[in-house]
């Protein structure tokens, strides 16, 4: 055996040992935004999350509808839809115990914003099952309302 031909099984071995097998890894599963604490929020700020929280439970898309800016945007299928009645129209599916809980948020003057996670739930902690980015703006008597809703589920 020639000496090159040692060392090459050596550094093939040595490779085999640090790197491990490559089969049957298993891939990590995606980070959960359960990693992210929650933030407590402003009660003006809260409310927002509270009310789109009651709002679905019981399906009432007209008041969920009702929390948005007249030209307010979500996304649903991958698509922005434009204004309250759009939006009451795609809130017709709400349903469910969702609960949301904050892991951001800023409010400056007339604008802000709220980060979080969303899950489903008679009883409180529930699994984060995505996130959602809210991005707000406060009417002229002081009442935040919401300009656009991102979400995404987890994984």
């Amino acid at each position: 055996m020639h000496h090159h031909d040692r060392m090459s099984r050596w550094v093939l071995l040595l490779c085999v040992l640090l790197v491990g097998p490559v089969q049957g890894q298993v891939a990590e599963p995606p980070a959960s935004a359960s990693l992210q604490p929650s933030v407590e929020l402003p009660a003006e700020l809260d409310r927002v999350l509270r009310d789109y929280e009651g709002h679905w439970s019981t399906g009432d898309a007209e008041a969920l509808s009702a929390l948005f800016v007249d030209r307010g945007l979500i996304v649903s299928g991958g698509n922005w839809i434009r204004g309250r009645e759009a939006i009451r129209e795609a809130y017709r599916i709400a349903s469910g115990p969702l609960r949301l809980r904050a892991i951001e948020y800023s409010a400056d003057g007339a604008v802000g914003f709220i980060v979080g996670a969303y899950g489903y739930g008679e009883t409180l902690p529930v699994d984060d099952v995505g996130m959602f980015v809210l991005t707000l703006q406060r009417d002229p008597s002081g009442h935040w309302l919401i300009v656009s809703d991102m979400d995404r589920g987890i994984g």
